[in-house]
């Protein structure tokens, strides 16, 4: 039975689900928006919830607590001199979790989440004009592969129909 257990386990030893929480808070941490499961970000904001918490204290007890938490010195650094800076007035609830729908492979929920003063980059004009030609090339390269595969069923189409004609004459 489940009585009392308030954190999830994803199907994974002790120390792959350390492993997997340290590296979803580092790159939380790098990008400041990640694309992961819905479960896996609601684990995620706990660990990332507290860690900023206890960076507000702006002391080197704070810093070592995170740094034993999350051995990697840039995310340490970044939750203590620049998040907790940021969310210093903020009183908890330092992310959004935005569900995405279902992932096609599996049917997974799938979710961003993100700090709550995240701003999304804006693409410049520079950047359009040189990627437009590709998204062109890759747009006309999808049609072509879409009118081969057509073809394609239709030959299988007429050889079937031939076989079945012929084999419903005997």
């Amino acid at each position: 039975m489940r009585h009392r257990v308030q954190k999830k386990n994803f199907g994974r030893r002790d120390g792959a689900k350390k492993a997997l929480i340290r590296g979803l808070v580092d790159s939380l941490v790098k990008e400041e928006r990640i694309k992961t499961t819905l479960t896996k970000a609601k684990e995620l904001r706990r660990h990332v919830e507290k860690a900023i918490t206890k960076g507000k204290a702006q002391s080197v007890h704070a810093r070592r607590i995170v740094l034993a938490k999350f051995p990697n010195k840039n995310t340490t650094n970044k939750i203590v001199d620049d998040l907790s800076v940021r969310f210093k007035e903020r009183p908890g609830g330092y992310t959004r979790i935005r569900k995405l729908g279902l992932r096609p492979g599996d049917k997974a929920e799938v979710a961003y989440i993100e700090f709550v003063d995240y701003k999304p980059p804006v693409k410049d004009e520079a950047w359009v004009a040189a990627n437009e030609e590709k998204m062109r090339d890759e747009k006309n390269l999808g049609k072509k592969r879409l009118e081969k595969l057509r073809k394609s069923k239709r030959k299988m189409q007429a050889k079937s129909r031939s076989y079945n004609f012929a084999r419903a004459k005997r």
